[in-house]
């Protein structure tokens, strides 16, 4: 991936999206994007402002050895992208947000399981597919830190880490963004039911194998599209 302008642009969108949806406290939280010399993400710099209002200046191609200009700084977390990364040629875009229903569902001992069908279909698959957790909830601020996290994602979209957050990986940067959201959605829904006691349902097999894979146009670039319209109704959108 080149880095140019639309990278810019692309990764300041995604910060906003994820900060509006409210997985964002403040200035936590970063996306990211692996480019042909190195990794674009989001950075902190002079005037920084918070994730909601990242602008392109923002964003920075993050090349070992070379220095960034205009006071900005990596983000003390880049190791969480860099290792991921690193692991996962599968992948190219990595988020990782402060969500909070995540964090409040693993610190209740709530499992993030398959119990909504039809409502949304890719947070069932990846919660059918088993969500990990992270144990640690420390800065991952050291590249055997970034390993271990690297390590508890596996080769899985999803990971939870306790007391912390959620990192999402996916092939573009919009798929990686939307699998956070969704996630969150699903630990949200599971926080409200469990409110009431344990939630015993889930999807049954059948029923997972009934419902139809609309593909990444319809579950990412639709909800990619709706998530922008938000912003532009707040009078948010990169300009």
């Amino acid at each position: 991936m080149t880095f140019d302008a639309g990278t810019r642009n692309l990764l300041a969108e995604a910060c906003r999206i994820i900060a509006n949806a409210g997985l964002a406290e403040d200035i936590l939280g970063h996306v990211s994007l692996r480019t042909d010399a190195g990794i674009a993400i989001r950075c902190r710099g002079p005037q920084e402002n918070g994730l909601l209002f990242t602008s392109p200046d923002d964003i920075h191609e993050v090349i070992p050895g070379v220095t960034l200009d205009g006071g900005y700084k990596v983000p003390n977390e880049l190791p969480i992208h860099a290792e991921v990364l690193r692991a996962r040629p599968d992948v190219n875009a990595v988020v990782h947000a402060h969500a909070p229903f995540v964090i409040a569902a693993d610190l209740a001992g709530i499992e993030l399981r398959p119990v909504v069908g039809a409502y949304n279909m890719p947070a069932m698959r990846m919660a059918a597919g088993g969500v990990p957790t992270y144990p640690r909830s420390l800065l991952i601020n050291t590249d055997e830190l970034g390993r271990e996290v690297a390590e508890a994602i596996g080769d899985v979209p999803v990971l939870v880490m306790r007391g912390h957050g959620v990192v999402t990986v996916g092939e573009t940067v919009e798929q990686a963004v939307v699998r956070a959201l969704n996630i969150e959605i699903l630990a949200r829904m599971l926080v409200r039911a469990s409110a009431r006691g344990p939630v015993d349902f889930e999807v049954s097999p059948e029923d997972m194998a009934a419902m139809p894979d609309l593909g990444s146009a319809f579950n990412d670039g639709f909800v990619w599209r709706y998530q922008r319209s938000r912003l532009q109704h707040a009078g948010l959108a990169v300009a």
